[in-house]
């Protein structure tokens, strides 16, 4: 006969897979392959979560083993983020839900540059793409994300 501790550990299972088949795949919140838009290549992995309807994300994995020990040196000297690891930096911020699947008003920093950027994020392709802009004024350049999960 099972215990009281075993039928909750099986009821604690059950509702976090039932919760998972309710997470909506059109949401930016999850992890995300980033892509060099120059070379195509994959290049970091960030991960994007959700907190009070603010969307924001952190670098969890840069892909070249010569960059693991990367900082944001180039980071304008008044930002908190100067000369701070790359790995476990947030570099998306204030991002809300504009539209459908369309999130907006937020900023990116690229850390190769030290440059921040006006942020906005599409879901596309049922989920499994996202779709990056960072532009200031007019000019900006669009990167495609892949979700890992």
């Amino acid at each position: 006969m099972p215990t009281l501790q075993s039928r909750f550990c099986v009821a604690l299972f059950v509702a976090g897979v039932s919760m998972s088949a309710f997470a909506d795949p059109m949401s930016p919140v999850g992890t995300w392959q980033t892509i060099d838009d120059k070379t195509n290549q994959p290049k970091s992995l960030v991960s994007i979560s959700e907190k009070d309807g603010v969307i924001s994300g952190t670098v969890e994995k840069i892909v070249d083993p010569a960059k693991q020990d990367s900082t944001c040196d180039k980071c304008a000297s008044d930002d908190p983020r100067k000369d701070k690891p790359v790995i476990g930096m947030t570099i998306l911020t204030g991002l809300k839900k504009e539209g459908e699947n369309v999130y907006g008003g937020g900023r990116i920093l690229d850390p190769n540059n030290g440059k921040t950027y006006n942020a906005k994020v599409t879901v596309i392709d049922g989920g499994k793409k996202l779709e990056m802009r960072g532009s200031i004024l007019f000019f900006g350049r669009t990167q495609t994300w892949i979700r890992v999960n």
